[in-house]
């Protein structure tokens, strides 16, 4: 009899949950985050655990911008489950921005932990293609006296050119034109058109004429193309 009591109790409760879920996630899939924001932070107050709770208000607050606040919501997923590869790469991602906004001293101390992430995110999911992006960026733009590599960039470019021959293209295009070698980032870039055609190739390869090789006529060309393909 008391558990049947405990369930009408518990039961209107559990609907008005499920119910402001659904209208924060919607808002939250409308881009409204300001709208959302509120309610996930009470529905969070009655179940702290909630993993999707956490992770809408992590990327609440990295739309923001607000880098300490969402590696906060990232630590704790992390914690709460660390065999989710995408929670590392969200804490990682949050982190490395953070260090763009630290003094260099204090960024350089941040290095180890932003590259772990990725690597541990890698690790638990071998397929994990934004990991890898993110650490070709990372290698690719690190001084070389803090671990900096073009050939580990490389290396990470390559891993994804077996996953995704697209991704494998353009983050070569990216590292060749990273390293002003702007003709071979051309290359890189039509290859990526060539076998995909994804909006991304296009806007990278017009980018590159644009602003690196000082042909907006191409460029112009480029993104026309685009439209024509979509």
């Amino acid at each position: 009899m008391k558990q049947i009591v405990l369930l009408f109790l518990f039961f209107p409760m559990m609907i008005w949950s499920q119910s402001n879920f659904d209208k924060a996630e919607k808002l939250f899939k409308e881009e409204k985050y300001e709208q959302a924001q509120p309610i996930f932070e009470v529905l969070l107050k009655t179940d702290p655990t909630n993993l999707k709770i956490i992770e809408y208000l992590g990327d609440i607050a990295g739309s923001r911008k607000s880098w300490e606040e969402a590696i906060r919501y990232y630590e704790k997923l992390k914690d709460l489950k660390p065999t989710e590869a995408n929670y590392f790469y969200k804490y990682g991602g949050a982190t490395g921005m953070r260090a763009l906004e630290v003094n260099k001293f204090r960024a350089l101390g941040m290095i180890d932990e932003i590259r772990e992430s990725f690597e541990k995110a890698i690790k638990l999911d071998p397929g994990h293609i934004d990991s890898r992006w993110a650490l070709v960026e990372l290698y690719m733009k690190l001084p070389r006296i803090v671990g900096g590599s073009e050939g580990k960039a490389i290396r990470y470019s390559n891993e994804l050119l077996k996953l995704s021959p697209i991704d494998g293209y353009m983050s070569r295009g990216r590292i060749e034109e990273y390293y002003k070698r702007y003709h071979s980032a051309e290359l890189q870039y039509k290859k990526a058109i060539a076998i995909g055609g994804s909006v991304r190739s296009y806007q990278m390869l017009a980018d590159l004429y644009k602003n690196k090789m000082n042909q907006p006529e191409r460029a112009r060309i480029t993104l026309e193309d685009l439209k024509k393909r979509n």
